[in-house]
């Protein structure tokens, strides 16, 4: 209960980054794998497989974008606590309105290994760089 409510104040802080204590969450997970932070926001990059178009920009917990037919929506950033500029990993919900309500894309991308939970559309390939801090 304590737990829950520690957790739930620190997501109500807003932007600022909170930490996360998978301590007690994640069995089998080593020292460094139990303390990550939650970023403000990521930088993603995306490359229009047609025109050949690439674009990197950045987005706010919380908020969607729109890049060409797709709309992106960031939930949540996460990266190691000792180590802002180390891997990140980003949970994105991907739809495109004109087709489908359905998501395109829903789950983490890692950024260090952006083909391990990839979208997977003929147009547009989208991937996390980093998570920012402010």
């Amino acid at each position: 209960m304590i737990r829950t409510l520690a957790l739930c104040l620190a997501l109500a802080a807003g932007p600022l980054a909170a930490q996360v204590n998978l301590q007690d969450d994640v069995e089998g997970a080593t020292a460094e794998e139990k303390y990550v932070a939650r970023g403000a926001g990521a930088r993603l990059k995306a490359l229009d497989k047609i025109n050949g178009d690439v674009s990197e920009f950045n987005m706010n917990a919380g908020a969607s974008v729109r890049i060409g037919k797709l709309v992106v929506e960031l939930r949540e950033c996460r990266y190691p606590e000792d180590d802002p500029e180390g891997d990140a990993y980003a949970f994105l919900v991907i739809t495109e309105p004109g087709k489908s309500p359905e998501p395109v894309f829903s789950g983490w991308m890692v950024a260090s290994s952006p083909a391990l939970n990839a979208l997977d559309h003929f147009r547009y390939d989208i991937w996390v760089l980093r998570c920012r801090t402010a």
